[in-house]
């Protein structure tokens, strides 16, 4: 092995440094072909072309320089930073899933105690904090696929692995999104292949709880999706296509405002049945929503998520109505209250969304309307401060503080697990046939 230290870089070395802030990667390429190039060189402060590349968001000078054999969890930073922790600091996705694929290592620290995902947190990049949190390497997956002992057949057949792999490694845990996944794809969208990929995840959940570095969060989410597939299986059982009927049935909403009980009490129960009492991340998840009125402030979905993929603050972010999913721009309309991501979400939440968009249409209107009016009444403000000769008059401060009532759970975290546990399923809906309304961007 060779000895590298820091600080002495040949020309060659100086050279692509600078040609991976600049240059081509052609221009890396032949730089990298040269005997005098360490792919692993260090300059005076222990940085690796590998850290230079991902910190200045160079995607594919990254993967030059893995397929060179650059190592991805050099650790020889003066303040102990990897390159993973340089992608997570940069804010590029791509790049921080290709260290995550490239084998980089998560729980490492830099000099301060900090791991990738928590500095990634500390700077706001948390779309780097979700990619952190829910990889999974697929060769985890994989160790299913072959016989164990003295299993005879795998338990999980190799042709699932893939679309398994894709559900698991997801960042939007929408019980929607999640059954629109399966239902997507022909070799999930059996119910024996269900069976086999639930029964799976329940035993990475418990290898996550029993293993010596516990993983509350991966074996909460590998729980969740768990319950999410046997609710899939349930109605699998009752024929074709009632993935489409559990759909419109985790979709439909209280008639006042459309709220989605049934999918709020299914999250509720898988929470709930999560099988380690003592876990802190449940009695965190209990505490925050068996307080809450089912239909109010935060929803399970929420807590949940935040909970597992680290998404905080949902400010000047728009989510699918229908699947949750982060980004979407597409409005009814109509009302111009409902966001979707396409027309195809669109078209299946109009059954529910159609019984209250003229009332949603008035609250818009109502709003548009008061809005205007304070803005004349600022304008008009405007125009009587510019002309007027009192110019010594004091303006009072406006107080903007809001009070919050404290909320005080149970005593008993058991009692409060009871406390998530859903009513009796709504009953499967009836397709309604009339479409929607055109999206505008």
């Amino acid at each position: 092995m060779v000895h590298i230290k820091k600080g002495e870089l040949t020309q060659e070395e100086k050279d692509l440094l600078e040609v991976i802030g600049k240059g081509t990667v052609q221009e890396a390429g032949t730089l990298l072909a040269s005997k005098n190039v360490h792919v692993n060189c260090l300059d005076e402060n222990g940085m690796t072309p590998l850290m230079h590349a991902a910190y200045k968001g160079k995607l594919d000078m990254c993967k030059l320089l893995l397929r060179h054999g650059a190592d991805v969890n050099c650790h020889q930073h003066e303040h102990g930073y990897t390159a993973l922790m340089f992608a997570a600091l940069s804010g590029n996705k791509d790049i921080t899933w290709v260290m995550l694929e490239a084998g980089a290592e998560t729980d490492v620290v830099n000099s301060v105690g900090r791991t990738a995902a928590q500095m990634a947190a500390f700077v706001g990049q948390h779309d780097c904090v979700t990619i952190i949190n829910n990889f999974f390497p697929r060769e985890k997956l994989d160790y299913y696929t072959k016989p164990q002992g003295l299993d005879k057949e795998p338990r999980l057949p190799p042709k699932l692995a893939s679309p398994l792999h894709k559900i698991i490694t997801t960042t939007n845990l929408h019980p929607v999104k999640i059954v629109m996944l399966i239902n997507e794809n022909p070799l999930l969208a059996e119910e024996a292949a269900l069976n086999k990929c639930y029964k799976v995840m329940d035993l990475i959940c418990e290898k996550c709880m029993k293993q010596r570095d516990m993983n509350e969060v991966l074996a909460m989410k590998m729980h969740y999706i768990s319950c999410i597939f046997q609710k899939c299986i349930n109605f699998l059982k009752d024929g074709e296509n009632k993935l489409d009927t559990l759909i419109k049935s985790l979709l439909k909403g209280r008639p006042s405002d459309g709220f989605p009980i049934y999918q709020e009490k299914i999250i509720r129960e898988s929470i709930r049945k999560f099988p380690y009492c003592e876990a802190t991340l449940l009695q965190q998840l209990v505490r925050s929503i068996a307080p809450v009125e089912i239909g109010s402030d935060p929803t399970a979905f929420s807590v949940l998520t935040q909970a597992i993929t680290g998404q905080v603050g949902f400010v000047d972010v728009e989510f699918c109505t229908t699947c949750g999913e982060k980004g979407a721009s597409k409005r009814c309309s109509v009302c111009k209250m409902v966001i979707y991501c396409d027309q195809t979400c669109q078209k299946t939440h109009w059954f529910a969304h159609k019984k209250i968009c003229k009332s949603l249409k008035d609250i818009y209107e109502k709003q548009q309307l008061e809005a205007a009016k304070e803005k004349s009444e600022e304008d008009n403000n405007g125009k009587l401060n510019v002309n007027s000769n009192c110019v010594n008059e004091e303006q009072p401060e406006a107080e903007t503080g809001i009070s919050q009532e404290d909320c005080n759970p149970k005593d008993s975290v058991e009692g409060e697990r009871e406390s998530l546990q859903s009513g009796a399923g709504l009953e499967c809906l009836q397709d309604a046939p009339a479409g929607p309304q055109q999206s505008e961007e």
